[in-house]
């Protein structure tokens, strides 16, 4: 048995990469095999009727469903176990807690031991195809098989303060350990302070290693008056012309 790859000449069209041929490869679906097909060949494995397997599967389901769903971490046969979990924000005040903070519901399943053991076991067959879907290469597998852990995922919550201040960027739910893009951008009347954490820069990456919740912190700009107008300031304007306004007068009066 193997795990049978293909790993097709494609363009690709984003990333570092972007408008280069490179070799992609992908693990190779057969088909999804139904529950009865599962059956059917359990029931000849065991030496089992079908409708005693197909009895033991739905009872089996049924008591993974219940289990799980009271919070218990439930074995599920020859696999690992599963369990129910949610990702969720913080709040710093007991006040605020309420079921408006669950963000996302996630199943969590973990394999067992033997499963990851079997999966180290199984070879790899990779078939090379160039762009026109010719088979150029075949290569079998030299690696050393180790298997990659589960990672828990978690919740990049982001705000901001006051809310019409502006904008952020970079929330979303992230596997543990991812290395994430965050940025604040104020907007218009607005000028960027900090992070809640104190961080000043508004573009930063930051690590999900748990559900983390970061606020942006805007101020108002206060509108400058701008400056009066020169002819306004210091006083009348003098006339325009020589001699005085009224002299006309005063050589009437003096004569």
């Amino acid at each position: 048995m193997a795990i049978k790859v293909k790993a097709r000449e494609t363009l690709i069209k984003v990333g570092p990469y972007q408008n280069t041929y490179r070799f992609v490869l992908n693990a190779e679906l057969y088909s999804m095999l139904s529950s009865s097909k599962v059956i059917a060949e359990a029931a000849l494995r065991s030496g089992l009727s079908k409708g005693v397997m197909n009895a033991a599967w739905e009872a089996i389901g049924n008591v993974i469903s219940a289990w799980a769903t009271e919070g218990h971490s439930v074995a599920i046969p020859g696999l690992g176990t599963m369990r129910f979990g949610l990702n969720a924000k913080s709040v710093a005040k007991v006040d605020d807690v309420s079921s408006e903070l669950i963000t996302t519901r996630k199943v969590i399943y973990t394999p067992s031991a033997s499963i990851k053991q079997e999966l180290k076991n199984t070879s790899v067959s990779i078939t090379c195809y160039d762009r026109d879907g010719k088979i150029i290469k075949t290569v079998t597998s030299t690696d050393d098989g180790e298997v990659e852990e589960p990672k828990e995922k978690y919740v990049l919550n982001l705000e901001s303060n006051p809310a019409n201040g502006g904008t952020t960027t970079g929330e979303g739910e992230y596997e543990e350990g991812s290395q994430v893009e965050i940025e604040a951008v104020p907007a218009q009347g607005y000028k960027f302070l900090k992070w809640s954490d104190d961080v000043t820069d508004a573009k930063r990456t930051v690590t999900v290693n748990q559900e983390m919740e970061l606020t942006a912190l805007f101020e108002q700009v206060q509108a400058q008056t701008p400056p009066a107008d020169n002819q306004n300031q210091g006083g009348t304007t003098p006339p325009t012309g020589g001699g005085s306004q009224n002299s006309g007068d005063d050589d009437d009066m003096g004569a």
